[in-house]
């Protein structure tokens, strides 16, 4: 009987389908002009309109009234009809000429409901009129409490970008950093965050505080809004800004999307001196298929070897390895990527029921394979000379060679959403899958008359593979109660993450330009191999509760809510390397043959054997977790005419607990440290904010601000781990550990003062010009400091330096140039700049450590620039855009200034990454009457710029730190719409 009922309800549902499909819809959205906000029980009618152009009356009337999200839909005849949208005390509304198709829907997008006035009439626009604006989001920046900037799904299908990457970029004071992250106003990853539907998400690099925006199909986007003002609703950890990423709930119309799309680089593909290595059969899916698995019993105390006592033991454990320790030839494939995107949603219930709930479903599956070969690529280390007349720099080691690179992504996008009147239910599901597959080849020469250098050349393979996973869910509850007067949001979104680095191997000759090529410690090292794991869980909550009421006759909110983010993360690192039982002989050095079989123990050449550099416990074990809870209270109003106040407070508790041990005490020494389950952040925060707005005209506002927020370590840089990377032969060392003579171990977190002014002119069909001018007080802020006391080798430590400050200048212009010539109506010229002067005042140790090499005729004093912070980014763009012809093109230009990247003191010289000068220009093309296929061509870095970081001293010629050629880079896409 159970199965009947069930079977019925399917048939029930397919012939309410099917009945509707011999109908068209008409589908929008009602908003308040006033505000931007959905218009929630809005009557809105469909009169259908004869040949003649006349109304036809009489029988029944199509209609709908509004749901919570302000939507509607109308199944109609196909015919020609006019909309007629009304609501109580607002101005009506009369879209003409809207036509529908049998099986169509037309969508009308946003509609703007003004409140009536006794001199006003009804307002009657065309269907095309109204389908070319971005009502909605130009609107909610007008009005927000806060200062935002952002693009709507409807601007997406206006430009064709196709990721969210692709159109972020053309938001004010936005730069995009290695092709997926999102920094704003020139600050780096420490000072902007991004969220996914307005929860905090980890993203696959989960020691980022930014989300990879290249995996969300901008066709499941609703919009991306940046925020560059703090509210008391949004977390308190940000300053540069906070990127939101709203996916779609219920689609305007059927989604059924697949995509294809190749990529070529001239420099990089089709190359038959790529380099790569044998890894496992699953390395296209994005994870290693255990080739190259942790061997068993290697983590043992103490593993198996000459001095064990059992040489078969020893033997078996050395050949339990993977012998390949070479990078491997063959020609690079060209990038390719698939897509597939749906979604729809449905009514259900009876036709005859205005008020029945909505069930929408969304679902994306992407797969991406990118390969990149750097053929020059450049590593130094350098150092300042102690003698004040010689201003020149001396290098220390450096390295040369190719790398390549193989990249996977895979993501998977689901959600399912039920809507009624007055409740939305909304569940989404994420998993991103990441591989990436390097081997390198280097020339290392190591200079002996450095500091702390021993002077040696050698030759290096480097092998790497990293994977990362992540899985991430939301659920989300929306709730409008007492007539529309209150209204309560809640959510909940628990993420696991994984990152494994499985088998990274380093072999490197040292002695290759004498007649003694050997392994050394002393020099290039012995052969190494590392295991590397992360595991994490977040969840978050939150929940939002507004009260709507009136004020001086005007619209006001009080709102006020909770939330709480738990996470914690396990982290290990397991190393080893090749030791020798007897005299080292390499006739033919080539990394090739080092773990041939005569070449391990017991054999008498060589006798290699695998010694654990692993202490129990381990110091490059840590497992650190974190609680933070939040309460905050928000109001917004007008006191006075034209005047809009959001005062707000947002308190909350921060701990963060550390479990981890140094090396000293790993090693069994009195004086190590050892921390259990310890508080490392422990603070409880108020965040006050004021946002005042005040409409000089209807098209004009000038915006003021003042917010306090936050930024905090991260786990790793609040631990004792010790991160190699051995490509560059560069360790991160955790800021536990403690330097007697600069630095005590004790990293806090940063306050920041921000103060806002803004004013904007909005015109039509989106244009507008703004200008802004902001400054943030920065108390201990963390920057990345080269570790002076460490001159043997390379290392680098996060540290609180001293306090800073800085002052910006913003500029944002979009224009039409129709103004010149009716003939360039479909051109639009966009750009925004951004200029900030920052500085920070050194720590006495700095400061001293600078002065002990300071050279003649320089002149330091104890300020210097802010690490992290360009002093200005450009953004700028020429667009063509013809809706009748499914045209769009575009050039686009994005440069981020000379920006401090790492701190260095006394012996080193600062590091700075240099302008990327990016010139793209893309183009797309609908294709056939119906318009269901779309071809687009991108070319990227038509400059052919390099990505380079330079060492710069006074006076000296600037040294390279890093350099690589991404080359340009041409591609061709094809989506068709079913």
């Amino acid at each position: 009987m159970l199965k009947f009922k069930h079977l019925l309800a399917v048939l029930l549902i397919l012939t309410t389908t099917v009945a509707f499909a011999q109908k068209g819809k008409i589908r929008g959205t009602v908003i308040e002009d006033s505000n931007g906000e959905p218009m929630i029980g809005a009557n809105v009618v469909a009169v259908k309109i004869s040949s003649d152009n006349q109304e036809v009356t009489g029988g029944n009337l199509n209609g709908a009234v509004t749901d919570l999200d302000g939507q509607f839909t109308i199944p109609v005849e196909a015919g020609t009809y006019n909309v007629k949208v009304s609501f109580v005390t607002f101005q009506s509304i009369t879209i003409s000429g809207v036509k529908v198709e049998a099986g169509e829907i037309n969508i009308l997008g946003e509609i703007k409901l003004q409140e009536e006035k006794s001199e006003l009439q009804e307002v009657v626009v065309t269907a095309r009129a109204i389908r070319t604006t971005e009502a909605a989001l130009m609107t909610v920046k007008k009005k927000a409490p806060g200062l935002i900037d952002g693009i709507s799904s409807a601007k997406f299908k206006l430009i064709g970008d196709a990721t969210a990457v692709e159109a972020v970029q053309r938001v004010t004071g936005v730069s995009i950093e290695g092709g997926k992250y999102v920094y704003v106003r020139g600050l780096g990853d420490r000072y902007t965050k991004t969220t996914l539907n307005g929860m905090d998400v980890p993203g696959l690099d989960p020691d980022r505080n930014s989300l990879q925006m290249d995996i969300f199909p901008t066709s499941l986007i609703d919009n991306m809004i940046v925020r560059k003002s703090f509210t008391a609703d949004l977390p308190a950890d940000f300053t540069g800004g906070i990127v939101n990423v709203e996916t779609k709930d219920f689609p305007e119309e059927r989604i059924l999307d697949v995509s294809l799309g190749i990529g070529f680089n001239p420099s990089m593909h089709l190359n038959p001196d790529y380099l790569t290595y044998e890894g496992g059969s699953t390395d296209f899916l994005g994870f290693d298929d255990g080739t190259r698995a942790l061997p068993q019993g290697a983590r043992a105390t103490q593993v198996p070897g000459p001095f064990t006592g059992n040489t078969e033991e020893a033997s078996e454990f050395i050949r339990s390895f993977n012998p390949n320790l070479a990078a491997q030839t063959q020609t690079s494939l060209m990038d390719y990527d698939l897509g597939f995107s749906i979604g729809n949603q449905f009514e259900l219930g009876s036709a005859e029921d205005e008020n029945k709930p909505k069930l929408g479903y969304i679902f994306s599956l992407s797969y991406k394979n990118n390969t990149r070969f750097y053929d020059d690529v450049q590593y130094g280390e350098y150092q300042k000379y102690k003698d004040p007349e010689n201003t020149d720099m001396r290098y220390a080691t450096t390295q040369s060679g190719q790398l390549g690179e193989n990249n996977v992504l895979i993501g998977a996008l689901g959600g399912l959403a039920l809507k009624s009147k007055y409740t939305k239910l909304r569940l989404t599901a994420m998993r991103l899958q990441n591989g990436e597959s390097r081997a390198g080849q280097f020339n290392i020469l190591n200079n002996g008359a450095a500091v702390g250098q021993s002077g040696y050349v050698a030759e290096s393979d480097n092998l790497e593979y990293t994977q990362s996973a992540l899985n991430n869910i939301l659920l989300n509850g929306t709730h409008i109660l007492n007539n529309n007067d209150w209204e309560i949001d809640w959510r909940v979104s628990p993420t696991f993450s994984a990152l494994e680095d499985p088998d990274i191997r380093k072999t490197a000759f040292s002695g290759i330009d004498t007649d003694n090529p050997r392994f050394a410690a002393g020099e290039a090292g012995n052969p190494s191999r590392i295991w590397r794991s992360l595991n994490e869980f977040n969840i978050n909550s939150k929940i939002d509760i507004t009260k709507k009421y009136s004020f001086n006759d005007e619209d006001a909110k009080f709102k006020f809510g909770g939330s709480h983010t738990y996470k914690n993360r396990d982290y290990e690192i397991l190393f080893f390397d090749v030791q020798f039982f007897e005299q080292q002989s390499w006739p033919n050095p080539s990394q090739e043959v080092v773990l041939d079989e005569e070449n391990l123990f017991p054999s008498e050449t060589n006798g290699i054997y695998y010694q654990s550099g692993n202490n129990n416990p381990n110091p490059n074990a840590y497992n650190s977790n974190v609680n933070n809870t939040a309460f905050y209270v928000s109001n917004e109003m007008s006191p006075i005419r034209n005047l809009k106040t959001v005062l707000g407070l947002r308190v909350e508790n921060y701990v963060q607990r550390h479990t981890g041990r140094d090396q000293a005490f790993a090693s069994g020494s009195s004086n190590g440290r050892n921390l259990v389950n310890e508080k490392v952040l422990d603070s409880f925060d108020f965040f006050p904010t004021a946002n005042l707005i005040y409409s000089l005209t209807d098209d004009q506002n000038l915006r003021a601000s003042y917010s306090k927020t936050i930024a905090r370590p991260s786990f790793k840089e609040l631990s004792f781990a010790q991160i190699l990377d051995p490509i560059t032969n560069r360790i991160f060392n955790g800021s536990l550990f403690t330097y007697a003579d600069d630095w005590d171990g004790n990293l806090t977190e940063t306050r920041i003062d921000n103060i806002d002014l803004r004013w904007d002119l909005f015109q039509r069909e989106g244009q507008m010009f703004s200008v802004s001018t902001f400054y943030k007080y920065f108390d201990n802020p963390i920057e990345l400091v080269r570790i002076p006391a460490q001159q043997t080798s390379t290392e680098f430590q996060a540290r609180n330096v001293g306090n800073g400050q800085l002052i910006g200048l913003e500029l944002e212009a979009r224009k039409k140039l129709d103004f010149i010539s009716p003939v360039l109506r479909n051109f639009n010229i966009s750009g925004n700049l951004t200029i900030v002067e920052s500085r920070i005042q050194m720590t006495e140790q700095e400061f001293n450590a600078r002065k002990e090499y300071e050279k003649n005729g320089e002149n330091i004093t104890n300020y210097r620039q802010m690490a992290g912070q360009a002093p200005y980014v450009i953004n700028g763009g020429l667009s063509y855009n013809n809706r009748e012809l499914g045209l769009n093109a575009g050039m686009f230009y994005n440069v981020k200034g000379p920006t401090l990247a790492i701190v260095g003191t006394g012996l080193y010289a600062d590091v700075f990454d240099v302008p990327f000068h990016s010139l793209n220009f893309s183009i797309n093309k609908t294709l056939g009457e119906d318009e269901r296929t779309t071809v687009d061509f991108k070319v990227s870095n038509i400059l052919n710029d390099r990505r380079e970081s330079f060492y710069q001293s006074y006076q000296a010629d600037p040294e390279v730190f890093t350099s690589l050629n991404p080359g340009t880079a041409f591609s061709i896409g094809v989506n068709y719409k079913f």
